[in-house]
């Protein structure tokens, strides 16, 4: 053999041990089961605090003041930058605040194509948080690679090699979401946030349906799945059933028929191999009243499996009988492989703005541990009908604060305890089950949820699950709407923050951060997570020796949530101004890194093929300006 043959073969054998490194993210939650873990180490505890920021790019998105204005004159302006990278065969994919689809290089984060669906051409979305988008879904068969992106109410397919519309797909690369829905509905008034999910051949999707919209028929929930190829719909589910489905007896009279949102807003997770989807289903609307919709309403916030070929229902677990707390099933469900008692269990854990953790035998739907019905307080606001009882987890225990009375109340000093308790004074003092009322019901977890969308990671290795809670009250009341402008005897009333000269009235930490065994349903540690910098900088409380970790606040901020590596770190930003690096077995802080912005997406890591591992994460200004993709790696 001559130099010329050896140095060839010593060259292939480099380049597929190069192209053997690389490393995905390829979905939103990097498995099908959404556990947000890697298995790389190549950062890890010993070396984590070496890290430096590798590269920037930038959105370039700014308000638009030249589009229409639909709606009562809002601006058009992007909003909080949240969106989840992708890393699939050498590209880096992300969905920016305007839906604009982007290709990155992984390495460097060069731009190298950019499709824009134009979604702000029909003003700003209905929903809280506008313009935002977390996230795209990809499929590949090996050589073709098809990138999905649902914008408002256009699923549009891209080649992910061009980033242009695939013309066989539906109608010139997208498919109306709208169109065969249970009935016809206002496209302005349909939305989407989070990615679509991909299950072999077709691509599933739920809505962003504001569910804060109140008249009759607004946009229903229907879960959808298409034909990855043609754009051919497969099947629908109806989240409100439909006349002869299962659960149109727990809709009084006939509120089925015009009973909106009740949508899968939040990312779905699936089992890939048993073929079966996990929902974290919403609320209908009215969020806060519910007189015109009497029963438990299924299937509002309710973790459905289904399944993933077929949309038949398989099982389902209601959280929440009737809701009238926007106590949505906010975050991908999480599946993993748990020992219980010496029982191998495949599972679903289903974290709850309640603060509970929800955890069954993903195939049948029973309960890990009983699950009981307990008696909770009944309104009395003429017309509803509140649920006799609600469900109540045995274990785990919550990972939130779950009640509000004056024991919450701030005391740092003798004087804040006396303001605190005047402004609460004019108000009920709850648990999570107090319901609304007309003067106002101050209670925990408030309207933002203890978990939210960013949901929670899972460690396959240890069956241990982290979660960031937001431990935040808000006051719950509804009143009459002006006439003509509701179609609803009640809507909830104007927000009410709870605070001293923008001081919070109750104690902190605002945020904490708690890894639960899984395998034995005990918290195996809770930490206070993140700080507020504003509220310690404030002027009621300077000379007073504060915590040494507020944790993270306010909520209107945001609630993305964390990754988890093999090399024991835990990172998180959850929308404070720095990415943290926490050791997975106690909590402790590894390291931090500032941002230049919130943190607002979930952070995800990857390998490319020159070796190097990178953690990255989206984040912007409040107000969506600034908003960039922040690449962190170990020097060269």
């Amino acid at each position: 053999m001559n130099k010329t043959t050896i140095g060839i073969l010593f060259g292939l054998l480099a380049l597929g041990n190069a192209l053997a490194q690389e490393v995905g993210w390829p979905s939103h939650g990097n498995d099908p089961g959404g556990s947000k873990y890697s298995s790389l180490d190549g950062i890890n505890r010993r070396n984590v605090a070496e890290l430096e920021l590798a590269w920037t790019w930038a959105t370039g998105e700014q308000p638009i003041p030249t589009a229409r204005l639909p709606i009562a004159g809002q601006p058009i302006a992007p909003g909080k930058f949240q969106g989840t990278a992708l890393m699939v065969r050498g590209l880096l994919f992300i969905a920016t605040s305007y839906n604009q689809v982007v290709a990155l290089d992984p390495d460097s984060g060069e731009e190298i194509w950019r499709y824009d669906p134009k979604a702000w051409e029909w003003g700003r979305p209905l929903r809280g948080c506008g313009f935002c988008h977390r996230g795209v879904a990809v499929w590949t068969n090996g050589d073709e690679i098809r990138v999905f992106i649902n914008s408002r109410w256009r699923l549009i397919a891209l080649d992910g090699h061009s980033g242009q519309p695939i013309a066989s797909f539906g109608y010139r690369g997208e498919v109306d979401l709208t169109e065969d829905l249970a009935w016809e509905v206002n496209r302005l008034h349909y939305s989407n946030t989070s990615p679509p999910m991909i299950f072999g051949n077709l691509v599933i999707v739920g809505s962003g349906v504001p569910d804060d919209r109140i008249y009759r028929q607004a946009p229903p929930g229907d879960i959808q799945a298409f034909d990855v190829i043609t754009g051919k719909r497969a099947w629908v589910f109806h989240t409100t059933p439909q006349e002869g489905e299962f659960g149109t007896d727990t809709w009084g009279g006939d509120s089925w028929t015009y009973t909106g949102a009740n949508n899968v807003w939040a990312p779905f997770t699936i089992d890939a191999e048993r073929g079966l989807a996990y929902f974290p289903v919403s609320t209908p609307n009215n969020d806060f009243y519910g007189g015109h919709r009497v029963g438990d309403n299924l299937f509002a916030e309710t973790l459905l499996c289904l399944d993933a070929r077929t949309g038949k229902r398989v099982w389902h677990f209601q959280t929440v009988h009737h809701g009238v707390w926007d106590y949505d099933l906010p975050a991908p469900p999480n599946l993993l492989t748990i020992n219980v008692d010496g029982r191998r269990i495949d599972a679903v854990a289903a974290v709850g703005k309640t603060g509970f953790t929800y955890v069954f035998d993903r195939v049948t739907g029973e309960p890990v541990w009983p699950i009981e019905e307990r008696p909770v307080p009944q309104s009395d606001i003429p017309g509803e009908q509140t649920s006799p009882t609600q469900p109540y987890p045995t274990k785990p225990p919550p990972f939130g604060r779950q009640s509000f009375s004056e024991d919450d109340l701030l005391d740092f000093t003798p004087e804040l305890r006396a303001r605190a308790l005047e402004a609460t004074r004019n108000y009920s003092l709850g648990d999570m089950f107090s319901p609304p009322t007309l003067h106002g019901t101050a209670i925990m977890p408030g309207i933002w949820g203890a978990a939210n969308w960013g949901g929670a990671a899972v460690d396959p290795e240890t069956g241990t699950l982290y979660v960031k809670a937001l431990n935040w009250p808000s006051v719950f009341h509804v009143e009459k709407p002006p006439p003509g402008t509701e179609d609803a005897d009640y809507f909830l009333g104007d927000f009410r923050p709870l605070n001293i000269e923008g001081l919070p009235v109750h104690k902190p930490p605002y945020s904490t951060l708690t890894a639960i065994d899984l395998n034995r349903g005990e918290h195996a540690w809770q930490v206070p997570f993140g700080d507020y910098p504003e509220m310690r900088a404030h002027p009621l409380l300077q000379g007073i020796e504060l915590p040494a970790m507020l944790g993270a606040g306010p909520p209107q901020h945001g609630q993305s949530g964390p990754l988890l590596t093999a090399g024991g770190v835990l990172f998180l930003s959850s929308a404070t101004r720095n990415l943290y690096a926490i050791d997975k077995d106690d909590g402790s802080v590894l390291a931090t890194f500032p941002l230049d912005g919130y943190g607002y997406g979930n952070p995800v890591t990857y390998r490319t093929k020159s070796g190097r591992q990178f953690v990255v994460i989206a984040s912007s200004e409040k107000d969506g300006s600034n908003a960039k993709l922040n690449a962190f790696a170990l020097p060269e």
